[in-house]
């Protein structure tokens, strides 16, 4: 007997959206091609799957007993199976197969791939803030998600650091060795999708056939090369200029964190043409903005009126709100920007001012011995104060801004 074929949510459109302008003129350079009729069905199917290894485990988890085995998750995510004697056989099933790194992985690439994650420096974390993150709220299934997950109480500015820090572990030197902090990080943030997924299904105003699963595979994709393939691929029009072995190597690092992450093969990036692809093609899918576009953009906007400078706080916040609106115009384009509800048209001053400094730093970084490494320490000093200057000294903890954790 067939199986039945899988459902398509409604809300998947009949045929691809609008996207960005800038990742529409990217797809154009990259010769990609929207997406032929078997895999646009293919993406709509995928908003209804989910992360089945780690659905498992946390229903496990939570029929035994989630106080009693999230700290031996824990302690086994921070020191290894091997530190616990008679782990229980759905732990072991699980990190059996997601601890030790995969054949596939070639550790010296990912290494290149954080050193050029490292380099972009401030501008590619403002590319992930005012674009890919920004940019994200068209998507009005993400801010489905995200206003019944009690995320946004806190607002979007620590949300966006708890992005950024997760980053920042993946990206740092050693990160994602054996244990590394950004292995750490992106199992505890495939745990906390697991049970946002679990916490949101279940809510009565929940509409699963027209929504379909939460924290799904299609937005995970999205996610995953927004967040790490757009910064670098939207940093070489800001001059932050990169060898194609580098492209290459962060696309390698990106398919291992998405495979850490729960992101299903076939989903994972192959290369960094292959990466643009999935972006251009989800993002297609997944633009459709509603009145939660304009409420969850407008306030992030205004964030940099909140940050934290040592000296002339008042003129410095103002010029940073410009600057990132700035950056969002110039990358996003009139007709995203009417959609956020920002202003139409903002004058593109911050991309020409770094333009010149970043292709100048870039060429020195190729050119020099030695230039990627000091370039990759600038640009993490750069990430850090950044980090500084949005949460001063308050917590960015992977997760410290959701309560499903405790409810689900």
């Amino acid at each position: 007997m067939n199986a039945p074929a899988p459902t398509v949510p409604a809300r998947h459109p009949a045929g691809p959206g609008a996207v960005p302008v800038s990742i529409r003129a990217l797809a154009t350079v990259l010769a990609i091609a929207k997406p032929t009729p078997e895999r646009w069905r293919k993406i709509g199917e995928d908003l209804t799957a989910g992360d089945e290894p780690m659905r498992r485990l946390v229903a496990w988890m939570s029929d035994t007993g989630a106080a009693e085995m999230r700290p031996l998750f824990e302690q086994i995510l921070a020191h290894g199976l091997a530190s616990v004697p008679d782990v229980p056989a759905p732990l072991r099933e699980f990190f059996g197969e997601f601890e030790p790194i995969p054949d596939w992985v070639d550790l010296a690439r990912v290494r290149r791939g954080q050193r050029a994650l490292r380099r972009g420096g401030a501008d590619g974390t403002y590319i992930a803030r005012d674009v890919s993150f920004l940019g994200g709220y068209q998507f009005s299934s993400f801010n489905k998600t995200l206003l019944r997950t009690g995320v946004l109480e806190k607002g979007s500015n620590k949300r966006f650091a708890e992005t950024l820090q997760w980053a920042l572990d993946v990206s740092a030197e050693g990160g994602l060795e054996p244990l590394g902090v950004g292995y750490q990080a992106t199992i505890r943030v495939r745990l906390i999708h697991e049970y946002v997924r679990r916490h949101v299904a279940a809510l009565p105003d929940w509409r699963g056939d027209e929504w379909g699963l939460p924290v799904n595979q299609t937005d995970m994709a999205a996610t995953l090369v927004g967040a790490l393939i757009a910064p670098p691929a939207g940093g070489l029009a800001l001059g932050i200029v990169m060898s194609p072995s580098e492209l290459e190597d962060i696309a390698h690092l990106t398919r291992y964190v998405g495979w850490l992450m729960g992101v299903r093969d076939d989903w994972l990036p192959s290369s960094f043409r292959d990466g643009i692809r999935i972006l251009y093609q989800t993002l297609g899918a997944l633009s459709a903005p509603d009145e939660t576009t304009k409420q969850l953009a407008a306030p992030m906007a205004d964030d940099p009126l909140e940050w934290q400078f040592r000296a002339m706080a008042g003129l410095r916040r103002r010029i940073a709100r410009a600057q990132h609106l700035s950056l969002t115009s110039s990358f996003l384009g009139p007709r995203t920007m009417r959609k956020l509800g920002l202003p139409v048209f903002v004058l593109p001053w911050y991309p020409l001012l770094r333009l010149p400094v970043n292709l100048a730093r870039s060429a020195a970084a190729l050119a020099l011995p030695g230039g990627l490494d000091r370039a990759a320490r600038r640009g993490r000093r750069e990430q850090e104060a950044f980090m500084r200057t949005m949460m001063g000294a308050a917590d960015a903890t992977i997760g410290a801004s959701a309560h499903v954790m405790a409810v689900a």
